[in-house]
């Protein structure tokens, strides 16, 4: 076991690589246009309301945009869809972030653009954001959602890689839920 002090963000980035993340694609409307970029900084922080958070790096071309806004959509990918995840993470494939990644999509309840396949989608406004570090935290007031009851296995991303879950077991959850 190895303990470090005075590392860099790139020590910090390997270490929290070893958290099993989901893959989500955050998306808004920009002058009635679909924008949408891949995120994995994503949790739910209150029940009653219901809230989530994401935090996006500032120098994101999607942070001002949810500023103005003042909404946002996660769209929890399923497996099959890593090459939506590249696509608005930036890589360099056509049709490009700039044309949405040439996704389909559909206006959900509130009008925020929910990709075609998505396993769960959850429409948010932003009630708070906090500036910490590089990052603004949104937080997202949940007014609509929607999962797919029967659906592939979500996308999950360990150690700057995509992870699969070939085997899978459920076993029931032996403590108690408090509250």
């Amino acid at each position: 076991m190895s303990v470090e002090i005075g590392f860099d963000s790139e020590v910090f980035r390997k270490v929290m690589g070893h958290f099993v993340t989901g893959v989500t694609v955050v998306t808004t409307l920009e002058d009635g246009q679909p924008q949408g970029i891949t995120v994995n900084a994503l949790s739910s922080v209150s029940l009653e309301p219901p809230l989530v958070m994401v935090a996006l790096d500032r120098r994101r071309y999607i942070t001002p945009k949810i500023h103005v806004a003042g909404r946002f959509a996660v769209n929890v990918l399923g497996e099959h869809q890593q090459a939506l995840a590249d696509c608005f993470a930036g890589a360099p494939v056509e049709p490009g972030r700039e044309l949405f990644c040439g996704a389909a999509w559909r206006p959900g309840q509130t009008g925020l653009p929910l990709l075609d396949g998505a396993i769960a989608t959850l429409e948010c406004t932003v009630v708070g954001v906090h500036p910490i570090g590089d990052h603004d935290v949104f937080i997202g007031r949940v007014e609509a959602l929607h999962n797919e009851e029967h659906h592939p296995q979500p996308l999950l991303y360990y150690r700057r890689r995509y992870l699969r879950v070939e085997r899978s077991e459920s076993i029931a959850v032996e403590g108690r839920q408090e509250g």
